[in-house]
């Protein structure tokens, strides 16, 4: 497979992987771009198809980046407001489980 035919290939599968959120794909194709960039810049000058398509593949890294920022920062959010009401939620638990057993709490 040519150079630019990987790239576009690469640039799909991350594309995929940030519109799915699927961090272990996202994983895998960073650990593939680290590795095999560097061994395609070794076999010579890009021609400027090939640059076009590593221009796009560069893009959809930072969106990819992005995404992972974004979502990584709603996750924080969440957790930290879970934790700043478990006594609510563990009164609620107390109570669901106090009528439903129908003991007095």
């Amino acid at each position: 497979m040519d150079r630019e035919q990987s790239l576009l290939q690469l640039g799909q599968k991350m594309s995929a992987a940030t519109a799915s959120s699927d961090w272990k794909a996202l994983a895998a194709i960073n650990t593939l771009m680290a590795s095999s960039l560097p061994a395609m810049a070794a076999q010579g000058p890009w021609t400027p198809a090939e640059r076009a398509a590593l221009a796009t593949l560069r893009q959809l890294h930072l969106q990819a980046l992005q995404h992972t920022r974004n979502t990584s920062h709603e996750l924080g959010k969440h957790l930290s407001d879970m934790q700043a009401n478990k006594e609510g939620w563990l009164a609620y638990a107390l109570t669901n489980e106090t009528a439903a057993t129908g003991t007095p709490a």
